[in-house]
């Protein structure tokens, strides 16, 4: 089901707002992460038990996205994005009321459920305007745009915390919603013209899903990007008790180390278009999960080690994490290369799987007997090695269709 886009060409500008409105995610996961200690305090728990409300966003993430993507088939992009901004932005100040950690991970829910709609949308806008190639290119350079929010994400929590209590992060993402609300009315316009819209019953959005699981061309993709960008969340689940109660870092040290392992995301993005016209997109594909295999096996050697070096860790984790530089934007591309009006829908079951694979990693990681070094290093491996096996999958029945 392939159809012309609208336009071949996008501007900088609405790559800038998509990726705002995307980086609503790594915002609320990545700001409050130095403050997590502090919050395990306030409601006398251990912090692994505060990190909970990070699996706890994920649920909502994936779930909401399954709801946002056969909606905005039938009724556009616009619409959706209103009510999940405006649902995040009640859902911030949830947060706030919050006065044990059961009400803040049901706060947080809430909250996934209204964040997610910007990476639905900005997903399908994407697909409804070009196509595999120009898509590929555009969403590497969301990427790079979306990887400032995590290199800024934790540095701003830091900051906050060092002036203020760890309510005001949330005051913050109330305020970061707000705009991202008065956006969506006064810059972004509609993709999804009423013509080529669906007619989607209830029962008919199940078959849907069932026929888009059922496409090759979007499965192995979808699961090459499930598998590989699930290292990332790994990595998000446990990097406050890794770095700030193993290796002692401060709020301020923790969002530099953060940052910097967030920064990679944009190096390789960056790099990742600029091989565009010399290696095809299986190729980036192939060397992206390459590189993450890499680096969690340097992070499984660090965990077995008794003291590993802080310079190990960090070189381990930053391989791991840049890596979806090139293995996100590529499998994205090729995932919804063949999917048309049912774009949204496409979307919302990659990005819910994405972060179903989240939910799971956070939920093994507390099953785990090792170190909480080890048993990341451990998952990490387990997804980025599954990812990798998949992708060459992929190269072998693309090879055969001569695509990529």
């Amino acid at each position: 089901m392939s159809e012309k886009r609208v336009e071949q060409q996008y501007s900088t500008g609405w790559i800038m707002l998509l990726a705002l409105f995307t980086s609503l995610g790594p915002l609320s996961i990545d700001m409050y992460l130095p403050a997590l200690p502090q919050m395990a305090q306030d409601f006398e728990v251990s912090t692994p038990m505060v990190a909970n409300t990070l699996p706890a966003y994920f649920l909502g993430l994936a779930v909401g996205q399954l709801i946002y993507g056969p909606i905005s088939d039938r009724i556009g992009r616009k619409k959706p994005l209103y009510f999940g901004m405006a649902l995040f932005a009640v859902a911030s100040l949830l947060c706030l009321l919050a006065s044990d950690v059961w009400s803040l991970i049901a706060a947080r829910i809430l909250q996934a459920l209204g964040g997610c709609v910007g990476v639905v949308m900005a997903r399908a806008a994407i697909r409804d305007r070009l196509d595999i190639h120009h898509s590929a290119q555009a969403f590497a350079s969301m990427m790079i745009v979306m990887g400032i929010a995590p290199i800024l994400a934790p540095t701003i929590g830091a900051w906050i915390l060092y002036f203020f209590d760890w309510y005001a992060v949330f005051v913050t993402l109330f305020l970061i919603g707000v705009i991202c609300l008065l956006c969506v009315h006064f810059f972004f316009k509609e993709t999804l013209t009423p013509e080529r819209r669906l007619k989607l019953t209830f029962k008919q959005v199940f078959i849907l899903y069932s026929a888009i699981l059922k496409d090759k061309s979007f499965r192995l993709p979808m699961m090459a990007g499930c598998f590989t960008g699930a290292a990332l969340f790994c990595y998000i689940s446990s990097a406050s008790a890794i770095l700030m109660d193993q290796y002692h870092l401060s709020q301020q040290q923790f969002a530099y180390a953060f940052g910097f392992n967030a920064s990679g995301i944009i190096l390789l993005s960056a790099m990742n278009k600029r091989l565009a016209h010399k290696l095809t997109i299986i190729q980036r594909l192939k060397l992206g999960g390459c590189i993450q295999v890499f680096g969690a096996l340097i992070i499984v050697l660090a965990g077995l080690l008794n003291e590993a070096p802080f310079v190990m860790l960090m070189c381990g984790l930053f391989c791991t994490v840049s890596g979806i530089g090139f293995t996100g934007p590529n499998a994205m591309a090729l995932a919804m290369s063949q999917q048309g009006a049912r774009a949204g829908t496409a979307s919302a079951l990659m990005g819910s799987g994405q972060f179903a694979c989240g939910l799971l990693g956070g939920v093994v990681l507390n099953i785990l007997v090792w170190s909480a070094l080890l048993n990341m290093g451990i998952l990490m491996l387990l997804f980025t090695s599954t990812g990798l096996f998949v992708i060459v999958k992929l190269a072998q029945q693309l090879k055969t269709q001569k695509i990529a």
